[in-house]
């Protein structure tokens, strides 16, 4: 009688605990390994086809030339590289300093999410992403920089011709 009850609560037991463990989903775990092991396998469900770029802003007056913008991220500096060339925008590079994995902009600078959108737009009028509010200011504010530049070289360029 005894064994059976000693079987039975370690059977009992056994089956509760093994409700308990950790699995790679729901255990809690938001270490960046564990989030970027599950996107390498998943298909990205957000992803989506990008508008051709468009001319642009007819606004603006830039200046061919590759300019360098600042802006202020979550935990740092946000710099973006652009290429002005014939009227039209490239981002050719966007960097981070401080920004931790943890952040949802991370990811979008790392994977080129940010110069996809600055390329279709043609200027700092991107969508913000989910988690990246801040982050996604921050590249705003270093594209507006970049492209300033450019307008001031344009109006540099105007008054020498002018004179």
């Amino acid at each position: 009688m005894k064994t059976n009850a000693m079987a039975l609560s370690a059977c009992v037991l056994t089956l509760g605990l093994a409700g308990c463990g950790a699995s790679f989903e729901g255990s809690g775990s938001k270490d960046a390994a564990s989030a970027e092991s599950l996107a390498l396998r998943l298909d990205d469900p957000w992803a989506q086809e990008m508008p051709a770029p468009v001319a642009v802003n007819s606004q603006l007056s830039l200046t061919d030339g590759v300019y360098t913008g600042w802006g202020k991220g979550m935990e740092g500096p946000i710099t973006v590289t652009l290429l002005v060339d014939g009227g039209h925008i490239s981002c050719l590079e966007i960097t981070q300093e401080g920004e931790s994995q943890s952040r949802g902009g991370y990811e979008a600078i790392r994977d080129g999410k940010y110069a996809t959108m600055i390329e279709a737009v043609q200027g700092s009028e991107i969508d913000a992403i989910a988690g990246a509010t801040i982050t996604t200011a921050g590249v705003r504010q270093a594209v507006d920089d970049a492209l300033a530049q450019s307008e001031a070289a344009a109006q540099t360029q105007s008054v020498a011709a002018a004179e």
